[in-house]
């Protein structure tokens, strides 16, 4: 029998596959590495046991699996009913015993690479809308996972690092971050920033640099950490001082 295979052709949405699955992989790995008792354990995320984050990165799959099949048949089907519906899936998810939310996250990896694997190649470009009501090509979808799949695996906080993520990965983080930060800078006040990361050559930029911008340095890793909100470790202040809270991201 000859094996099905992704009939996407465009490179650019085969990278963001490969990226999204090999992040499925991994928070998979890390998701196996924790014993029974340990589900009940708290994440990195405030609020959220091990147990929410673990519903929540299944139910998002099977979200993103609805955007798929909504681009691949043309019938709306939203992300989520509600911003409650989906907090409620969450809350509900875990209640689960260990074994229907290894099952769950499983299960709903699956589904997803199956219909991302089936969808046609003229239907990458199909418009569908995301639980922030924004119009996306389905092709973001890829990358939305990705982002999901490495961020999570690392708030599970069994050994997930940012050290471990594909340095693609981590560039294309901190490229998405700062560029949201300078989309929202007038809107919001996102102060101006120029991060450095030491084992990369370009820095990246946000705002006007001639008004006198923090600069952080640290390696590219340590800095997506800081941009994620996930901690200040190894991030350094240029010019001395206490290295900031990041912007709100998300």
């Amino acid at each position: 029998m000859v094996a099905r295979t992704d009939k996407v052709t465009d490179p650019g949405i085969a990278a963001d596959l490969l990226l999204a699955r090999r992040g499925s992989a991994y928070f998979s790995r890390k998701l196996n590495e924790l014993h029974d008792d340990e589900y009940d354990g708290p994440s990195l995320l405030p609020g959220w046991s091990r147990r929410h984050v673990i519903a929540h990165v299944g139910y998002n799959a099977r979200a993103l699996t609805r955007l798929t099949e909504w681009a691949a048949t043309g019938v709306e089907t939203p992300m989520y009913a509600s911003p409650a519906q989906r907090n409620e899936e969450i809350e509900f998810g875990a209640t689960l015993n260990v074994l229907a939310l290894r099952n769950l996250s499983d299960h709903a990896i699956v589904h997803l690479n199956v219909e991302w694997r089936d969808l046609p190649a003229e239907a990458w470009s199909n418009q569908v809308r995301t639980a922030q009501g924004r119009v996306v090509p389905v092709s973001e979808t890829a990358w939305m996972r990705a982002r999901e799949v490495w961020l999570h695996a690392v708030d599970l906080d069994n050994g997930g690092r940012f050290e471990h993520f594909p340095p693609e990965f981590v560039d294309r983080l901190l490229a998405d971050i700062t560029g949201n930060w300078s989309r929202r800078q007038s809107a919001e006040g996102v102060p101006s920033l120029r991060l450095q990361p030491s084992d990369r050559d370009a820095a990246l930029t946000v705002g006007d640099q001639d008004a006198d911008p923090v600069s952080l340095t640290g390696t590219a890793a340590q800095l997506a950490r800081w941009a994620s909100g996930r901690g200040t470790t190894g991030v350094v202040t240029v010019g001395g001082g206490p290295t900031p809270a990041a912007p709100r991201w998300l």
